[in-house]
């Protein structure tokens, strides 16, 4: 007699709730940098487009921790009932979802803010100097690019040769909000 085999389970119903996570966090992130841009300067508008940038960094740095990170070394810090060690197994179990939460949908939507934030200061920078210049454009996309990638080249390094470290920080920050836990 034939074993059954277990029916795959849907991934519909993921793919609705990170798509309306991914409507109502753009949608707060968007109004949070419109609010926060409002008849704002330089200095801050360029702290508003850091801070996008690197929360993008830091999300991509765990979703990539979370699928390069080894169990083992959480589930014998579970044995001995160390904090966040349940929420790091969590996290490792779930790697496919988180790393998808982690990179697409947080570092997504911090480019695509970031690049709305990007577009404000170019056009202070138009105002100040009172011209159209394309050139203001491409340097400020330019230098927004660079410092984007080059700044997730650092991060994915960090995340490969240090996963365990940056999956343990975040299953901590994880415990502080009781996600994870059973």
């Amino acid at each position: 007699m034939k074993k059954e085999e277990a029916k795959p389970r849907s991934y519909a119903p993921w793919v609705l709730r990170i798509f309306l996570l991914s409507v109502v966090l753009s949608a707060a992130l968007s109004l949070a940098s419109g609010v926060a841009l409002e008849d704002a300067g330089y200095p801050l508008a360029v702290c508003v487009l850091l801070a996008f940038i690197f929360l993008g960094i830091v999300f991509d740095v765990i979703g990539v921790a979370v699928t390069a990170a080894d169990a083992k070394p959480f589930h014998s810090m579970a044995s001995h009932r160390e904090k966040g060690a349940k929420e790091a197994l969590y996290l490792i179990r779930n790697a496919e979802k988180v790393s998808s939460f982690c990179n697409d949908v947080v570092g997504d939507i911090c480019g695509i803010v970031s690049g709305t934030t990007a577009a404000v200061i170019v056009a202070k920078l138009q105002a100040g100097f009172n011209t159209r210049s394309i050139l203001i454009s491409i340097a400020v996309t330019a230098l927004i690019s660079g410092v984007t990638i080059g700044g997730k080249a650092i991060g994915k390094r960090i995340a490969m040769t240090r996963s365990k470290n940056v999956v343990y920080h975040a299953a901590k920050v994880l415990r502080v909000f009781h996600i994870g836990r059973k």
